[in-house]
């Protein structure tokens, strides 16, 4: 596949990944410009050290120290992550030439559509993580369960105590749960098994 073509893709890809799947799911302004940004550099870098006699490992590396300080400059989620080192694998895939010519291509649109797929809202969309600090010292799991259960209006799937405060009478809890169904969609479910059922 001519360069040209790998870059064009490029462009295309990072525009699909920043424009149509991060920016509609996530909102986040400042990281259209860190995936453009880091796309667009890691292609030209990569493009100029496979041109030149630097090694493609020595490259590798540099980006991946580069990739360390950025992601500790400052709070990501996941999925952001995800997002970031994605843009990243689609600037290497389109500077190198690999044989055949069709494996480049292939494997960005494998990242898009793998993103596109596990990040979709419909794919476990209730399930949320939360980390709480709640005004009680809990020392019952069951106890601790129940509470949250009430307080999140879900069911928790998996509770991890960071920590209990007994001086202070406070935990402080990540809790994996789903949240239950509104009553409005409950409703509509019902309503259209009665009308099946007639």
């Amino acid at each position: 596949m001519p360069r040209s073509a790998l870059f064009a893709l490029d462009i295309a890809a990072i525009i699909v990944l920043a424009f149509g799947l991060y920016f509609p799911r996530h909102r986040r302004k400042d990281m259209l410009v860190a995936y453009m940004g880091v796309n667009v550099g890691v292609l030209a870098v990569a493009y100029s050290l496979a041109s030149a006699s630097v090694g493609a490992g020595l490259g590798l590396g540099l980006f991946g120290v580069l990739s360390i300080i950025r992601l500790r400059s400052t709070e990501l989620d996941q999925p952001e992550v995800a997002y970031y080192f994605a843009s990243l694998a689609i600037g290497l895939l389109s500077a190198f030439e690999v044989s055949p010519s069709w494996v480049s291509p292939a494997l960005i649109v494998t990242i898009l559509v793998s993103l596109f797929v596990a990040d979709h809202p419909r794919v476990f969309g209730r399930h949320r993580v939360q980390v709480l600090t709640l005004d009680r010292a809990f020392t019952s799991e069951k106890m601790l369960i129940d509470h949250l259960q009430t307080l999140l209006d879900g069911h928790v799937h998996r509770v991890i105590v960071r920590r209990v405060d007994l001086v202070r009478d406070t935990t402080v809890v990540e809790a994996r749960y789903r949240m239950n169904e509104p009553p409005d969609m409950k409703n509509t479910a019902e309503v259209s098994e009665v009308a099946a059922t007639r």
